[in-house]
């Protein structure tokens, strides 16, 4: 038989053992969020769902039954096939722990595959996810990278968390880089999934004497940070980067891509062209028209970027004492990288996220 098992059961399992989790509701709610790292095995699709759903409403909750077990029945044999090939002890949920997930697990039990379902299901993780966010004290100590637009800070993350450095990637997180042209070529998430996937990078970190992350508003895209964080980054240690304009181009237009999203990023254009002096405003269109990026790029740093930053800077007082001028991401890496390590030999701390594997020099 399957067994039900709650979430805090579930939390503590999966400190003694791997587990692969199955969200076994449809491609699209899936999609819209789930618990970060699991499959997606579909019960039923998204058109079979919405039939089942017709028919539960405008005829009888049997009638929908009996046309769910006439689809599930057709399928079943690539169903099992596919559990059985997750090599993992498995975790079947639907979003309230209901006859979906019930169904699976009942089913995979009979052909003798061992299975646990959720109790509450995502329903119930969500609800964890909310209150813990709310709740939790996060006891590292922040560094917040700060740097005018182009001073390669997410990369600069990136590479540190590569290394086993301690990071919260939020624009990989929210799919967005928190500017208008910020979502041009991504997956934007929504706030279920980005908080999910927040929470779970929290945790594994909380355990590390401090955290990298980038000076970032409350909202990135379509998401908003919780207060616990943007209270963390308000007290946070600021390191500033600071760049030449001629690198700070070469990295946008590495980061962003203009010529793969040439209409998107016109049309993101427009929306701030307002904004800026008109004649300059004219002469950027007419640049990203005519396909010469890095001028149009170097014009936006000099006549919008550079100016709101100070401004912002300003009326905020963020004025860091850690200041790094370097000339590319890899000396800012290795800037923030020796500044890191000094710390810690001045502190006497060892950060253990870093024992496993030692940051490459």
């Amino acid at each position: 038989m399957f067994q039900d098992i709650t979430l805090e059961e579930l939390r503590d399992l999966q400190q003694k053992q791997e587990l692969a989790f199955v969200d076994v509701r449809s491609p699209s709610e899936y999609e819209q969020a789930t618990i970060p790292g699991s499959l997606n095995i579909p019960l039923f699709n998204d058109a079979e769902r919405a039939e089942i759903g017709t028919i539960y409403k405008q005829t009888s909750v049997q009638a929908a039954k009996e046309r769910g077990l006439e689809i599930v029945s057709a399928k079943l044999p690539a169903f099992i096939k596919e559990f059985a090939g997750i090599g993992s002890k498995k975790v079947v949920f639907c979003w309230r722990g209901g006859m979906r997930s019930k169904t699976t697990a009942t089913v995979l039990s009979l052909m003798g595959i061992h299975t646990y379902r959720l109790a509450g299901g995502y329903r119930e993780y969500r609800r964890w996810v909310v209150e813990t966010l709310s709740a939790m004290e996060f006891a590292p100590k922040a560094y917040v990278i700060h740097g005018n637009t182009g001073t390669g800070k997410t990369a600069l993350l990136r590479r540190l968390k590569e290394e086993g450095y301690p990071v919260l990637d939020l624009e990989a997180m929210a799919g967005h880089r928190g500017s208008v042209f910020g979502s041009i070529g991504l997956a934007s998430r929504n706030q279920k999934a980005f908080d999910a996937q927040l929470l779970e990078e929290m945790l594994r970190i909380q355990a590390s004497p401090y955290v990298l992350l980038e000076a970032e508003s409350k909202r990135i895209g379509k998401v908003l940070l919780p207060d616990l964080l943007v209270r963390k980054k308000a007290e946070g240690i600021p390191i500033e980067i600071e760049m030449p304009v001629a690198a700070r181009v070469e990295q946008i237009l590495q980061d962003y891509r203009p010529a793969e999203y040439k209409e998107e990023y016109i049309q993101a254009f427009r929306q701030i062209k307002s904004r800026i002096h008109t004649p300059i405003a004219a002469e950027i269109e007419t640049l990203l028209l005519a396909d010469r990026y890095a001028e149009a790029v170097e014009l936006l740093l000099e006549h919008y970027y550079d100016p709101r930053y100070a401004y912002t800077a300003e009326q905020y007082g963020d004025h860091p004492e850690i200041r790094f001028a370097v000339g590319s991401t890899e000396e800012a890496l290795a800037a923030v990288r020796g500044y890191l390590q000094e710390q810690e030999h001045r502190e006497g701390q060892a950060d253990p996220s870093l024992e496993a594997k030692q940051p490459s020099v």
